[in-house]
């Protein structure tokens, strides 16, 4: 073989090498600070507790991932809950509701959530007319998470907050997704309100107030 081709011959396997990497990757959780480091934040100095929102609405951020959530309309925040108690702080009863600059009061979408939104399958609303719902049931969990690329629903369940508690003096975190298909800059102007969180001995917390607005003034000019 001419050393020509020897060369290209190289180059080709070291591409496809790259590819095979590439392909092979997993996500990795990005490391979390404590919740006070992060601009949008509420921290409670007498309940020793902070709670944080990170949104991943950048390019350079969205890199975390090997799908681009925020192209189908699905907004991800980074969820940091840092305790600085001497107890545990229970999670089990935490709710989440992201309100938009419109006042529109956004839940976490659930995996199926985000399966169907990647499949394009409507799940029905108590609001849709006859004409609006599917002639046919819809696919359960597994048919619904079967179509969409294991690569995707793998990094999906990795992503996501799943902490049931917050260690003494700990830091715990992960994603939450929102839907905010109709709104550009969904960050700008919303707040993340918190509830439910309980200290160690059953009592619930104050609410957390998380005005998003801290994070976009510190956000890279796009």
């Amino acid at each position: 073989m001419r050393p020509q081709g020897k060369q290209l011959l190289s180059l080709a396997l070291v591409c496809m090498s790259l590819a095979v990497l590439a392909a092979a990757r997993s996500f990795v959780m990005p490391k979390a600070s404590h919740a006070r480091t992060y601009p949008a934040h509420d921290e409670h100095p007498n309940e020793k507790v902070t709670i944080a929102a990170d949104p991943y609405d950048t390019p350079e951020k969205l890199k975390t991932f090997d799908f681009n959530y925020l192209e189908h309309g699905i907004l991800p925040v980074f969820l940091v809950v840092s305790n600085d108690r001497d107890g545990a702080v229970p999670l089990v009863n935490m709710r989440l509701e992201l309100v938009t600059r419109d006042r529109s009061k956004l839940s976490p979408l659930s995996n199926d959530d985000i399966y169907r939104r990647l499949t394009r399958i409507k799940a029905p609303t108590p609001g849709d007319s006859p004409r609006d719902r599917l002639p046919f049931p819809l696919p359960g969990h597994k048919k619904v998470k079967g179509l969409v690329p294991k690569k995707v629903a793998a990094e999906l369940e990795s992503a996501r907050f799943a902490a049931m508690a917050v260690e003494p003096h700990a830091t715990q975190s992960g994603f939450v997704f929102f839907d905010v298909s109709d709104l550009s800059d969904a960050a700008s102007g919303a707040t993340l309100y918190v509830t439910g969180v309980k200290d160690n001995n059953g009592n619930e917390l104050m609410y957390f107030e998380i005005p998003l607005d801290k994070y976009v003034q510190t956000r890279p000019v796009q």
